[in-house]
């Protein structure tokens, strides 16, 4: 007598493929790992804006405040190629007796003026009588000295430390304008931050749903 074969119940039957992937057991507009590398992408992109804007709040803003100092544009090009045009350059207030030869001082071209001119110093004498420093000071790219010594009043400092290229960013947050955009960029960072919160825990609360849904159907 012939036998025919068993039929196989629901649970061992293979599933179905999803008609819009081809892929069994995939839900129709499940992006799949198309959708996470693009989402890994995103966020990766986004953390690195973050980074990039808080890195430059603590350049322009915070460091200078921290330490009383002082944030200047160059804006010619006698110190090149060591400061070219647009490199923003932090003066951290120092009292001539500590200034050495070498050091890159900012000094103001008349006591109490805004104008300033940042130079290397080349030469240091002290007054015998009254015992002020005096300072010498020439740009790297000019072929003389300054035609005039800086006084101790004329100092303003030394330079701390120089970053090429964003000194037109200290320009725009120069005067005013930094009484308004420093609070901006720091609201602006602080709802980012929470929203990348908030859109971290959908995305796990849906993964987490995608496998219990997953895992329930491959049990039924």
């Amino acid at each position: 007598m012939q036998e025919l074969p068993t039929r196989r119940s629901l649970r061992e039957r293979p599933a179905a493929p999803d008609a819009a992937s081809g892929d069994p057991g995939r839900r129709a507009g499940d992006g799949g790992p198309l959708r996470g590398v693009l989402h890994a992408i995103g966020v990766g992109l986004s953390a690195g804006l973050l980074l990039i804007t808080l890195g430059l709040a603590l350049i322009v803003v915070v460091l200078p405040i921290a330490v009383g100092g002082t944030a200047y544009t160059v804006l010619t090009g006698s110190m090149q190629p060591h400061l070219p045009p647009g490199t923003f350059i932090v003066v951290k207030p120092t009292p001539a007796a500590d200034i050495r030869i070498g050091d890159v001082v900012t000094y103001q071209l008349e006591s109490g003026r805004p104008e300033v001119v940042t130079h290397r110093v080349v030469q240091r004498t002290i007054d015998a009588t009254t015992g002020e420093v005096t300072l010498v000071t020439q740009g790297d790219a000019n072929n003389t000295p300054d035609a005039r010594p800086v006084r101790e009043v004329q100092l303003r400092g030394k330079v701390w430390y120089a970053v090429p290229y964003i000194g037109w960013v200290n320009n725009v947050l120069n005067g005013e304008s930094r009484a308004w955009i420093v609070p901006l960029v720091a609201g602006l960072l602080l709802a980012y931050a929470a929203w990348m919160l908030v859109a971290g825990i959908r995305e796990r609360r849906r993964t987490r749903a995608a496998a219990a849904a997953a895992a329930a159907a491959s049990e039924g």
